[in-house]
């Protein structure tokens, strides 16, 4: 028998557990070693399995035992109902971008790029020398590793133009992750029961982040160019909104990046209404064919509250982000993380300052963006050819989605169960939308897996959208 396989020793195992009474002791690994022709480490390997499965217990020393059967009953959690009170906050739905994939499926629903597309070489080496370093045991300071925290500054203070002053290593504090830091901003700087101006359609986790910081969201319309500042001034107007967030480099779903004109329009009115942007440089790793140019790096007068993540481009394993904030503002998101999380891994802090500092890195980088550009071209060929009814307004530059409108008369629901059907996993639109959606879309990702798949999926997303055209 192939030491690798144990499944006819655990099919026996199984068939001789149905007939004994709970606690019989199994024969010994010598015996069943004997029985079935097999080596001790298979034996064990079978072992292993039914202990997982529930279907025995292992008593070191003594032996291996059939486990008791525990009768099945319904719970009763009622009691939480009068512990929990009503709820005054949304409940966003689960969303589709963090589902798993079934095996075999074209996956062009994930937020996350593939693999493939990760510096995992990089990421193995940094873990191995963090691992034999000072952060595997010791505490890092509450706002971050002091190179961590420069590197975030620096980098930002790169695109600063003459007469603004750069951040200090002192203006930034490390998060273990962007969604915490959009949480944390929105309590520290918006609070419950206050407004907070977004984009529309906008990142569906900073949704999830605004309800349960319990602000309330107020949209303004946003398309391939970014938002409407006109929009965004009777906002501010109306509401008395102090924080605006926003993605102004290659926005989250929809690709927009900001003009330069945009970005000081922006920053104008903020600064006249005496308020915060918050800006999620989510993709500052994925530009294509144009780097990214963050607001924050125009702004010395702690306007711009500024978030980078490293999750997706380094590692989903290396939850770590950075935020940028001067002033109070700045006092106050470190409070607010220090009392959620006291401080961030300083293991994953250590991987994270290596994988960026090394110089394959950069080299890293400039690979990356020429496989995102051939996949995104991949994908928008597909449509173009096979999904003609499908609208993409721009073609983004940079990120990792195509944002596609769909016809009016979609039924969007019976289209993602019918895509379903035929094996591709796709995100409904809607669920990036702070208010009634404006329209049937559909976020396609291209830096998922296997894009030699992406044809094959979007002739199919074009046959179930054509069983829905009037015959």
């Amino acid at each position: 028998m192939n030491n690798d396989s144990s499944s006819r020793i655990v099919a026996g195992l199984r068939a001789w557990i149905a007939t004994a009474p709970p606690g019989a002791r199994l024969p010994s690994t010598r015996a069943l070693v004997a029985q079935y022709g097999a080596s001790p480490v298979t034996v064990q390997k079978a072992l292993r399995t039914l202990v997982s499965q529930g279907a025995v217990e292992s008593r070191p020393g003594v032996g291996t035992f059939v486990r008791a059967a525990r009768a099945a009953r319904p719970h009763d959690y009622g009691w939480q109902t009068d512990a929990l009170g009503p709820t005054d906050r949304l409940a966003p739905r689960s969303a589709a971008a963090l589902r798993t994939a079934p095996d075999g499926a074209v996956a062009l629903h994930s937020g996350y790029p593939d693999r493939e597309l990760l510096p995992e070489r990089l990421v193995r080496g940094a873990f191995t020398r963090a691992a034999r370093g000072a952060s595997a045991v010791a505490r890092p300071p509450a706002a971050g590793l002091p190179d961590l925290r420069a590197w975030f500054a620096t980098e930002l203070g790169a695109d600063s133009p003459a007469g603004v002053a750069p951040p200090a290593p002192g203006d930034a504090v490390v998060l273990p992750g962007s969604q915490s830091g959009l949480s944390t901003a929105f309590r520290a700087l918006v609070g419950a029961g206050r407004p907070l101006l977004v984009e529309s359609p906008t990142y569906w986790g900073a949704l999830l982040a605004a309800a349960q910081a319990g602000a309330r969201v107020v949209p303004v319309p946003s398309g391939a160019g970014g938002p409407d500042p006109d929009s965004l001034a009777r906002a501010f107007e109306r509401t008395g909104a102090s924080a605006f967030y926003a993605q102004p480099n290659f926005a989250n779903p929809t690709g927009a990046r900001w003009s330069p004109d945009l970005a000081d329009r922006v920053l104008d009115t903020v600064r006249r209404f005496g308020a915060f942007l918050i800006e999620d440089d989510w993709a500052h790793d994925f530009g294509i064919e144009d780097g990214p140019a963050p607001v924050a790096a125009r702004d010395d007068g702690g306007h711009v509250v500024y978030l980078r993540s490293l999750t997706k481009s380094v590692s989903p394993a290396v939850r770590v982000a950075g935020v940028v904030a001067r002033g109070p503002a700045r006092e106050r998101i470190l409070a607010d993380a220090r009392a959620g999380s006291l401080y961030v891994s300083g293991v994953l802090q250590a991987v994270a300052l290596d994988v960026v500092t090394q110089p394959a890195w950069r080299t890293h980088l400039r690979g990356l963006r020429h496989q995102l550009a051939a996949r995104r071209d991949l994908l928008a060929g597909a449509l173009r050819e096979h999904v003609p009814a499908a609208h993409l307004e721009a073609l983004p530059r940079g990120g990792l989605n195509l944002w596609v409108r769909l016809p009016d008369s979609t039924d969007l629901p019976r289209l993602v169960a019918d895509c379903e059907d035929l094996g591709v996993v796709v995100a409904p639109g809607d669920e990036w939308f702070p208010a009634e959606p404006t329209g049937p879309h559909l976020r396609l990702n291209y830096a998922g897996p296997d894009p030699g798949s992406f044809p094959d999926g979007v002739r199919a997303l074009g046959r179930a959208l054509a069983r829905q055209e009037p015959r």
